[in-house]
């Protein structure tokens, strides 16, 4: 499972991804090798790149974001 803090909001593009769940704040990618780009709380940089059908699981917590995902939906 991976696990990111950010203090940055993430835009999710409408063609690439769908929300699935509210709380917590769930969205699945709708095609192939979508990527995204993660500044985390430390200011490093990340670009997942997420299978069809990949999860991202975004919940606020006191000031930052709590980014979790499975690792089988990721593309290595």
């Amino acid at each position: 499972m991976g696990l990111l803090y950010t203090k940055f909001y993430l835009d999710f593009e409408e063609e690439d991804w769908k929300q699935v769940s509210v709380e917590p704040a769930t969205f699945e990618t709708i095609h192939d090798d979508v990527s995204i780009e993660i500044n985390d709380a430390s200011q490093n940089s990340y670009r997942l790149k997420f299978k069809k059908g990949g999860r991202l699981n975004v919940l606020r917590v006191v000031g930052r974001f709590r980014l979790t995902w499975d690792d089988d939906d990721i593309n290595k």
